[in-house]
């Protein structure tokens, strides 16, 4: 039997898609994600919006095992400066989400983004969220030039359709 699924062309895109100049990435709620209520769990939607920001990044190539590793200018990470959060609606076990991301702005080693997690186009939650790229020592890098443009393309590639 000749089976290509372990071929990594024949993967699902598992980093989302652009819809405009958002990145969605679907989510499907499992049961770790839930509280004794049933209910997702406050802190899932947390980590489902670090997953939407990491995949948008790898959907623009820019992975975070080259930062970590020390690619260009030495070992970098993205860190969390602020976020400000709206639980709206809750979502459940099974549930299949959409976590969109729209980059807003960007300065020096700062940029600032919103998230929203929708189920069947009902916002459920919503986070500001203001990221920075960090050296090795915590303290705030300019992002490389290959990785601005990379941004900057999604910013301004002009108004929404």
């Amino acid at each position: 039997m000749n089976d290509n699924s372990a071929i990594p062309e024949n993967w699902p895109d598992l980093a989302g898609r652009m819809d405009g100049r958002e990145h969605v990435l679907p989510v499907r709620v499992y049961y770790e994600d839930t509280d004794f209520s049933g209910f997702v769990y406050h802190a899932s939607y947390i980590r489902f919006c670090e997953r939407g920001r990491s995949d948008f990044l790898r959907h623009l190539g820019v992975h975070h095992h080259a930062l970590h590793w020390g690619g260009s200018g030495g070992r970098m990470g993205f860190v969390v400066r602020r976020m400000v959060c709206d639980f709206l609606k809750p979502a459940t076990i099974d549930d299949v989400l959409e976590v969109r991301t729209r980059f807003l702005e960007l300065r020096g080693a700062r940029f600032e983004l919103h998230q929203r997690v929708e189920r069947t186009g009902t916002v459920l939650f919503t986070a500001s969220v203001t990221a920075a790229l960090v050296n090795a020592q915590g303290r705030p890098q300019r992002l490389p030039p290959d990785m601005r443009k990379g941004l900057e393309i999604v910013l301004w590639q002009g108004p929404e359709e």
